[in-house]
């Protein structure tokens, strides 16, 4: 489980004495934490590995948002901070789909749903994050998904 990979790294992080990785670490466990508080009162709740994943494509996305404003505000040196937060979360995520191989399974989804219109587009995307849950970004698939449709 990602869980476990996580705890691990953290403890050979604290032996090394690498406190980029640590100090990473800790804000995925934190944010790991948040969301199971977060799934304590719902009805349903995803497969570990999916609820981390997407735990996991949210921080980097977050981190990713102010690297760019870091950027433009000509913060190199926390914009280096946010990359290299990344570089610790990206090792925990499962290995992701190439874009030809994302773009062949929203083909597949498309045929089977019947999905011709940019009306589909929610059916499609639905039906893609059940399948494809934390093998793929979402956001990069939602624009091919348009694209496909559009």
């Amino acid at each position: 489980m990602i869980r476990d990979d996580i705890k691990t790294a953290q403890l050979a992080a604290m032996k090394a004495r690498d406190t980029a990785t640590v100090n990473a670490t800790r804000l995925i466990q934190a944010a790991i934490k948040n969301r199971d508080i977060e799934l304590r009162t719902a009805t349903t709740t995803p497969d570990d590995d999916v609820l981390v994943t997407e735990v996991l494509q949210k921080m980097i996305k977050q981190r990713r948002e102010s690297v760019d404003l870091y950027q433009k505000g000509g913060r190199q040196e926390l914009a280096d901070a946010e990359l290299a937060e990344i570089a610790v979360i990206e090792r925990f995520l499962p290995q992701q789909m190439s874009e030809a191989e994302a773009a062949s399974a929203i083909d597949a989804i498309a045929t089977e749903l019947g999905a011709t219109s940019v009306k589909d587009m929610g059916r499609v995307m639905a039906a893609l994050k059940e399948r494809h849950a934390g093998q793929m970004d979402m956001s990069k698939a939602s624009a091919l998904v348009k694209a496909r449709l559009g």
